[in-house]
Parts: C-alpha cells; structure tokens; sequence
C-alpha cells in the first residue's frame, strides 16, 4: 500500500549549499515544471520541498508506472542537464515505499536536520504540502503522509525535549550575534525578509532583553521593511539605502532570494567603514545562493560565516542532542504503523463494507424466508427484534473475517489478499473485487481531476 510513495532528493548530508543550489528549480517555474514532470515520468501525485539544506522530490507513482529508478529524470528536471552514465545515482538519494515515508517523518520532525530537531522545517514541510495542493498535484497518498508528518512532529515538539535549547540553524547564527554583541555592542543590520531573518529578529530581541538590540529591517522593498521593522520596534532601510550609504552597525545577518551576491567588495568597504566600534564588522551569509561576496571579505580580512560554516557547527553540536532524539525516533515507528493503517482504511475500506453487506443481505435474507414461513404469524413488535437481532449478528460475525483480512494486508505476503478471494465461492470474490476496483478507479479519477 505504501509502495507506490516515493523520494528522490540531495541534503546537507550529502553535499555543501553551493552545490545543493545547482538542484533547485528556477524560481517563479516551479508550477509549471513539476506539472509537466508529473506527467512526463508518469507520477500521480508530487511536492516539491526546498530548504537552505535539502532539496526533495516526494511523489506518488500510477498503478500503471514502471517500478524503475527515476533518479535520472529528477536529475534532469533539477539541473537542467542530462546526467552522465551512473552521476545521477551518485548525486541523489532515493527512498521507496515505507522508507519513504519513514524519512520524511525524520525530516519533519528535525531528526534528519543539521541541527537535530530544528523547528524551522516542519513549517517548510507544511508549505511544500500546500504548494501541491495549489497545483492540483496532490491526492489522497500524499495527503495521508503529510498529515501523519505534521502529526508526529508536533507529538515530538510537545511531548518530548528535542525542541529545547538551540535547535535551528537560526539560533546557532544568533548564538554568534549575541557573542559579537558582548564585546563591542551596537545596530545589527538584517537584510531579507525571511524565516531566517524573522526568527533571528524575535530570538534577539527576546533573548537579549537585558541588553536592547537594535535593529535595523533592511529589504528590497521598503514598505516590507517598515511592516516588519513596526511589529519589532526597530529601524528599516530599503536595499538600495542600505547599499548605497551603510548605516553604523556591528553585526549583518542576510538572507534573501537573490541570484547573485547583494553585498559586494564596494559595499563591504563602506560598511566596514562606518564600523562604530573600530573593528570589521560580523558578516553571516544565511542565504543559498549566497549574498555576500566571500572572495570579497577575505580580500578585505572581513569575518564571514556562510551557511555551510553554520551547518558545520550544528553538526558538531549534533551528538550532543542524539540521547533526546531517541524517544523521538519511537514515535517515529510508531507513525508508520498508523500510516499503515490509514492506507490500508482508504485503499480497502470499500472491501471491507462489501464483506459487511454481504453478511447482511444473507441474514435479513434469512430472516425473510423465516418470517414469512415458520414465524408468519407474529406480530410487527416481534418481527422488528427478529430483524433487529439478525441484523447486530451478521455484523458481528462479518468482524471476524474483517480483522482477519485486514492482518493479511498488515503483514501477510504479497498476494495475500487474492489467495483470501480465491478460498470464497466465485460469485462472492468478484463481487469484492469489483468493490476494490471501484475504489482504485474512484481514487484515479480524483487524481485527474485535481490535476
């Protein structure tokens, strides 16, 4: 039931950020790249989850799609380029079926992040789920699954102590502004309008409320700047305002969309140079691609931190957090077996009232021959028990065979479920097949037309 689930992607595990942005879609052609994707590689249903650590294809395959490795086209649709003989299998990693879903639960529980736990990225599963919605690419398989993602990550959020302590790539960067801070206080310029950017903003200004940050909202657009600088009661600047005559900072933090880098050498110098403190102020590059010209600051003996340098140092603190992780990793497990079943619900639950019905229509059938033969002389009152007790027992002798057929789909073998058919009389089995077939069809034809 779960086999049909699959993904296909690149993280921080496997690569720096400079080479993850080589696999992102271009911007502004997501939708109409994965429209055309789904159909080209034969995928009923497919999210498209970016973040600045990972870069994830999660799909849904036809009943009519080949079981084939279809890291190739990925590859393809990511770069842009055909992949050479075997570079596609060596750049991405695919899971299938349970494992499939298995490592989107890690995902959106921070379990597979570089900071373990991070809270940043259920938000981003959450938004790569309703970007499907949007495009008309996601059926009931992949609904099921993020459902269950954001289930158990909000159980690991709340029922255990993963979350506590600094747990997002944010913090570790907030971690270095406050330090900065300490030794020569001053403004701290953000630039972008980002998550990153905002919960930098909240965890300074709530973290450091015995010291008062300043801040200073800096964005291309400058009424976005104003709404977001009013809410924190700091400063904004528009882009060109902050580039063109710096304002006397400490401490920049950037994270934007932009395909090239904002904060060039000429800049740098003029930012350096209105230091109020004397000395070169802290740069952190939270962008990907990045914002700030790092050949640029080494050139002019400016500290620089890059995203890659802030996963580095998640990753070192990332054992520390493993002890934690491990009542964590139990609620994993344990939302597979509810995934499984919830599948099992959607795909078999027309089987499951065909079995039921037919228990049913024998006893009332029963119950019809009796009362109009043997018993045809009592009364309304006594008739309705009669059928009422034919009733409540044909439903529970239809409860057995039910469990039963549920276990076989659980954990019998492949083919479980015909060999249950094939021990019925004939016109029974098909009668249930036809019921499954009308369920397979129904959940296609949805498919179609939310696409």
């Amino acid at each position: 039931m779960l086999e049909d689930l699959g993904i296909v992607g690149i993280s921080w595990r496997h690569s720096d950020s400079k080479a993850l942005q080589r696999f992102a879609l271009r911007r502004g052609e997501e939708a109409e790249l994965l429209a055309r994707f789904a159909k080209h590689a034969g995928l009923s249903e497919l999210a498209y989850l970016e973040t600045c650590n990972r870069i994830e294809l999660i799909f849904s395959r036809t009943p009519d799609t080949p079981t084939k490795d279809i890291r190739p086209l990925v590859y393809e649709l990511l770069t842009g380029q055909t992949p050479a003989a075997g570079e596609a299998e060596r750049s991405l990693k695919a899971w299938q079926g349970e494992g499939a879903c298995e490592h989107l639960f890690l995902v959106a529980t921070g379990l597979d992040s570089a900071v373990v736990g991070e809270v940043e990225i259920v938000g981003q599963v959450r938004s790569c789920h309703e970007l499907a919605l949007d495009l008309g690419l996601s059926g009931y398989r992949l609904e099921l699954l993020f459902k269950e993602s954001l289930r158990i990550a909000a159980e690991v959020r709340d029922e255990t102590n993963l979350g506590e302590g600094r747990v997002s790539l944010a913090e570790i960067a907030v971690k270095h502004i406050r330090e900065r801070l300490e030794h020569t206080p001053g403004a701290v310029a953000l630039v972008g309008i980002s998550p990153m950017t905002e919960r930098t903003a909240l965890s300074l200004t709530k973290k450091c409320s015995d010291t008062k940050v300043s801040l200073i909202i800096v964005n291309r657009t400058a009424d976005k700047a104003r709404t977001f600088a009013d809410k924190l009661g700091a400063e904004a600047m528009s882009l060109k305002e902050f580039v063109t005559e710096p304002p006397a900072i400490e401490a920049v933090l950037t994270s934007t969309s932009a395909e090239t880098p904002l904060l060039t050498k000429s800049v740098l110098e003029r930012i350096a140079a209105k230091s109020p403190s004397g000395q070169p102020p802290l740069f952190i590059d939270m962008a990907v691609p990045p914002d700030i010209d790092k050949h640029a600051c080494k050139e002019l003996h400016l500290k620089c931190l890059s995203m890659d340098d802030i996963i580095h140092e998640a990753e070192s603190n990332r054992q520390a957090r493993l002890m934690e992780a491990a009542q964590a990793r139990q609620r994993v497990d344990n939302a597979l077996l509810r995934l499984h079943d919830q599948f099992a619900e959607r795909a078999y639950g027309p089987l499951f009232g065909a079995l039921q019905n037919r228990y049913r229509h024998t006893a009332r059938m029963g119950v019809n021959r009796l009362l109009s033969k043997e018993l045809k002389g009592l009364g309304a009152a006594e008739r309705e028990a009669i059928e009422t007790w034919a009733e409540v027992l044909a439903r529970r002798f239809a409860h057995i065979p039910t469990l039963g057929l549920r276990g076989l789909l659980h954990y019998g073998p492949d083919g479980s479920l015909e060999a249950f058919l094939e021990g019925l009389d004939a016109e029974f089995a098909d009668e249930l097949r036809q019921a499954l077939n009308r369920s397979t069809t129904k959940s296609g034809q949805n498919r179609v037309a939310e696409s």
